[in-house]
């Protein structure tokens, strides 16, 4: 985690009740938004989402890869603004959900992978979006083989040191240092 945070992110945690102790005591990394984003996919309905160039151009490429092997992937989330993982948090409280739950299952404002523009859900036809049986379908096999050739690798496998409930949809791009 970064030693301050802007003033702004300081707030907007603070307005959700996400104090700077809790913020310390998860010591999540800090995600800076993505500057430059292009459509990576549009989906049935319309709905573009955004990727970074490099990351768009590395999901298209196991998207192929994916569907040259008989196996469908599809974007349900990517690039995520800092006031839409407000609104997520306020949902969440709005069902009277505990901070602590919530920050197991959605990170805070400025700490989510989905800021950078790297980090995309994804599911398969046939399958509830952004739940734990997605881990039973064939997609999530082919990206347990296949998706670190294209730069993918799994966020929050089980028991995973940030404290984040297993999510087996959620990958992130990695760049090739």
């Amino acid at each position: 985690m970064i030693a301050v945070l802007p003033a702004h992110l300081s707030a907007l945690n603070d307005s959700l009740g996400i104090t700077a102790e809790i913020l310390a005591r998860k010591a999540l990394p800090y995600c800076e938004e993505a500057r430059e984003l292009v459509v990576a996919e549009t989906d049935a309905e319309g709905r573009a989402f955004q990727l970074i160039p490099a990351a768009a151009q590395a999901w298209q490429a196991m998207k192929a890869a994916a569907q040259a092997d008989g196996v469908v992937v599809e974007l349900v989330s990517a690039f995520r603004s800092l006031d839409r993982q407000a609104d997520i948090i306020r949902a969440k409280l709005a069902k009277a959900m505990p901070v602590e739950t919530i920050l197991t299952l959605s990170a805070p404002p400025g700490f989510s992978e989905h800021h950078t523009g790297r980090a995309v859900d994804i599911n398969t036809p046939g399958c509830e979006a952004t739940e734990e049986p997605f881990e039973l379908t064939e997609a999530f096999h082919w990206l347990t083989v296949r998706a670190a050739d294209f730069g993918f690798t799994l966020s929050y496998p089980r028991n995973n040191r940030l404290g984040f409930i297993y999510e087996p949809w959620h990958w992130c791009w990695q760049p090739v240092a």
